[in-house]
């Protein structure tokens, strides 16, 4: 099944290598390095890694292969003067070399600073695997303001029930296996901690951002109180504000922020908390509502990064605690809402919401299995049907 697994974003990253460098960033472990091996099966090239000793002494003695030919650098960030340094390469080669720039930290933030890299670079962000991929029959990604059709098709539960187990990291996913799964958990988690943390922070003390991560996974689905964990780690505020913004930089986490925009009595300041991967999160409901939450963004970050447009994924809530999942905005226009539910009930604030701020869909996604149907404006549909029609 490994074999089999293309990624949806080969093609895209193919298109617009032929235009401009692309960096491709995403998690540890997310396939990254697979894909842009698949890139390089249709694009002959080189894979170098700045973490490989020889690589590295090629890479900085800019031993490129014979052009024409696609050069893919893995982790370059690690490089403290990486951006004068791959601007100047692909400034002088790019008539005749293509450059893939991947790496498992947020590349657009490595920009900053220094000589800019703007206007020669498209940047995609890859997640873990979703219900589309996964599933035969891959449905297109809707358009931004169109209606969303839920789509047909057979084994979407058995998909789902396999992602709420084992995540959507290719590895563990694939392998179906507690055992490998638990393994490769704590094995990332040592890699993330110890190794990347160092690279992109000079943290003095990584006992408290290690305890911060690991505390984390119970707070998935809730909102988020750095006052809260400075207490809990006898740490300063803004200390905890740092080590939430490398974890979030390295792709542990993501935090999904509450939407005001016309909407009275609105919260206005705390984020909701999530894992990239939502496998870690112990109990169910959060657990499925990270998964959701997580199809959402990929659907956002396509429509960014692969077809240009200003999508946002937020949670609606106002001070009387009335609150929704989430909510999917393009221009900060409501697109469409959704709550998620474990269990197919009429209980959510979908049509509350959804008359005061003008949601043109709204969606009560269920895990159980269930025909969709509309009661009270509301589309009420299966989990399965509803993550396929994504697309993503």
């Amino acid at each position: 099944m490994a074999d089999e697994l293309i990624r949806a974003e080969c093609d895209l990253l193919r298109r617009d290598l032929s235009e401009k460098m692309v960096f491709l960033s995403g998690p540890r472990q997310v396939g990254k390095t697979t894909l842009a091996k698949q890139v390089l099966k249709r694009l002959p090239g080189a894979y170098l890694s700045w973490d490989n000793r020889a690589d590295r002494r090629r890479i900085l003695h800019a031993e490129w292969p014979v052009p024409p030919a696609l050069v893919v650098l893995d982790e370059l960030h690690k490089y403290r003067r990486w951006k004068p340094f791959i601007k100047g390469e692909y400034d002088k080669h790019r008539s005749d070399l293509a450059f893939l720039i991947t790496g498992s930290a947020r590349l657009d933030l490595y920009r900053r600073g220094g000589d800019s890299l703007q206007g020669r670079y498209h940047h995609y962000r890859l997640h873990p695997l979703t219900v589309s991929e996964v599933a035969v029959g891959r449905a297109k990604p809707p358009m931004p303001l169109d209606r969303i059709r839920i789509a047909n098709g057979e084994g979407g539960r058995e998909i789902i029930e396999q992602l709420l187990r084992f995540g959507g990291f290719p590895e563990p996913f694939l392998r179906a296996d507690s055992r490998v799964h638990r393994r490769w958990q704590k094995e990332r988690f040592e890699r993330v901690i110890e190794g990347d943390v160092r690279d992109v922070s000079n943290l003095p003390d990584m006992t408290s951002i290690a305890l911060l991560a690991e505390m984390l996974p119970a707070r998935a689905g809730s909102l988020l109180s750095l006052n809260s964990l400075r207490e809990d780690l006898e740490a300063s505020h803004r200390g905890v504000s740092h080590w939430m913004n490398v974890l979030e930089t390295l792709y542990y986490v993501y935090r999904v922020p509450p939407f005001h925009g016309k909407l009275a009595r609105s919260i206005k300041k705390e984020p909701k908390l999530y894992l990239w991967d939502w496998s870690a999160v112990p109990d169910d409901g959060p657990r499925f509502e990270n998964l959701v939450g997580s199809h959402l963004l990929k659907l956002c970050h396509h429509l960014q990064d692969a077809e240009g447009y200003k999508a946002a994924l937020w949670y609606l809530r106002d001070k009387d605690k009335r609150e929704v999942d989430f909510l999917v905005t393009i221009d900060r226009k409501p697109w469409f809402a959704v709550e998620v539910k474990l269990s197919p009930s009429r209980d959510s604030y979908l049509s509350y919401f959804g008359d005061r701020i003008g949601i043109p869909q709204l969606f009560c996604v269920t895990l159980a299995d269930q025909e969709s149907h509309i009661r009270d404006g509301v589309i009420h549909v299966s989990a399965a049907g509803f993550l396929r029609s994504l697309g993503v």
